[in-house]
């Protein structure tokens, strides 16, 4: 005991360095703390430690990650399904373009240029054909650019992008599906991100619309830890139909052998899962049910309403620039400036200023289209901007010290009003 108690001490440590990624001031990176019921299911699932690749090795927590799916499935709409919980987004996405190379082989994967860039990645490892269509000045693929890419033919599946990772963004999942009308391919909605989001009632209701029409989509990816409340690593991708799962059908005598029932791993390309992370999901979905108006839903309100609430004082504000406002909870701004590449050199000076005040944001180099910087000389094709992701609930009472500090780093970083 002596020595598991010197290890600890030494890692906790080694854990000071770190961010402050559970506080409000932390507005940074995409890390939501998860919820309390979540470690504690999820630590009391490490006692057994199940794997849920086969039944044999997760009975409980199979049972579990087959119900927790099936919750998330009937949040967007859907009553029949296939779909398992795995590591995160990437692994996510992968088997979705996998099942959608398979169903649509030798056709081109396209994805705006604002997607995340997994999807380029993924498409080189499976050897499928990836193109990008430009985005709009909202940061959302541009619907008639698409057009004309579906209209020169080989396209075989579209993805939809609802909730970018650098503006939060939605595409215009509505247009999209119109355009299925006319032309032949197949969507993936990549929620990683913004999925959950379907269940708040503060967003434009052209945001409402496109959220609604994830469940005409053939496949969905949703991470629950990112707004689920889960620890790492726990993603989900979900089919509507439920014969793709043909598509993965293996044999495994020596894993599958106790019943006939299905196993987990017959439906996914990982092979062992920790159980651990679907009972955490099952634990935090039963005490906060996925419902519009219930306790959940309201939390991704409130982050909305932060990010909503800092997007008007910046756009208020002379001394910024701002992107569209903010579909999700996610903003970007940049200082004013003379030239692009000065506001970018003022950017990372606010981020450090803001940084020694105990204010954590994030950066983001993003094309010109995104900002409105029509008063500035473009010496450069891109700028360097602040980015905050307000997806904490604490956020909502936490604006004006966020504001109070912006506003101090900003005048620190020599910007005049």
């Amino acid at each position: 005991m002596k020595a598991i108690e010197e290890v600890l001490h030494e890692v906790a440590e080694r854990l000071k360095d770190n961010y402050p990624y559970g506080h409000p001031l932390y507005a940074g990176q995409m890390l939501k703390p998860p919820h309390d019921v979540a470690r504690r299911a999820y630590e009391l699932a490490l006692k057994i430690n199940p794997n849920n690749h086969a039944l044999d090795g997760g009975r409980a927590s199979s049972a579990m990650e087959k119900e927790a799916v099936g919750a998330l499935a009937r949040m967007v709409g859907w009553d029949t399904h296939l779909g398992h919980l795995c590591s995160g987004g990437t692994m996510a996405n992968l088997e979705a373009l996998w099942i959608a190379g398979q169903l649509h082989p030798g056709q081109t994967v396209l994805a705006s240029t604002q997607a995340h860039y997994t999807h380029q990645r993924i498409a080189g490892v499976l050897g499928i054909s990836f193109e990008t269509i430009p985005v709009d000045a909202r940061g959302r693929m541009d619907a008639p650019a698409l057009e004309r890419r579906l209209a020169a033919g080989g396209v075989g599946t579209v993805v939809a992008t609802l909730g970018t990772t650098a503006t939060g963004a939605v595409d215009p999942l509505t247009a999209i599906l119109e355009l299925r009308h006319r032309y032949d391919f197949r969507i993936h909605a990549d929620a990683a991100y913004g999925g959950y989001f379907i269940l708040a009632d503060n967003l434009s209701e052209e945001t409402k619309l496109a959220f609604a029409g994830m469940r005409e989509a053939a496949s969905i990816v949703i991470d629950p830890h990112k707004h689920g409340l889960q620890p790492y690593g726990c993603g989900c991708v979900i089919f509507h139909d439920p014969s793709v799962g043909h598509l993965y059908r293996h044999d495994s005598p020596y894993t599958y052998f106790t019943t006939s029932d299905l196993h987990l791993g017959e439906i996914s390309l990982e092979c062992s899962r920790p159980g651990a992370a679907a009972v955490a999901l099952w634990a935090t979905q039963r005490m906060f049910p996925l419902e519009r108006g219930g306790a959940f839903a309201l939390g991704l309100e409130a982050g909305r309403a932060a990010a909503l609430d800092l997007y008007e004082r910046l756009r208020r504000d002379g001394r910024f620039v701002t992107g569209a406002a903010p579909e999700l909870d996610i903003l970007i701004w940049a200082p004013r400036a003379q030239r692009v590449s000065d506001a970018s050199n003022v950017s990372r000076r606010v981020f450090e200023e803001a940084a020694q005040r105990g204010l954590h944001l994030a950066m983001a180099t993003l094309p010109l289209q995104l900002v409105d910087v029509q008063d500035m000389q473009r010496d450069h094709d891109t700028i360097v901007c602040l980015r905050s992701v307000l997806m904490k609930p604490e956020h909502r009472d936490w604006t004006d010290r966020i504001w109070s500090i912006l506003d101090q780093a900003t005048t620190a970083a020599g910007v005049k009003r």
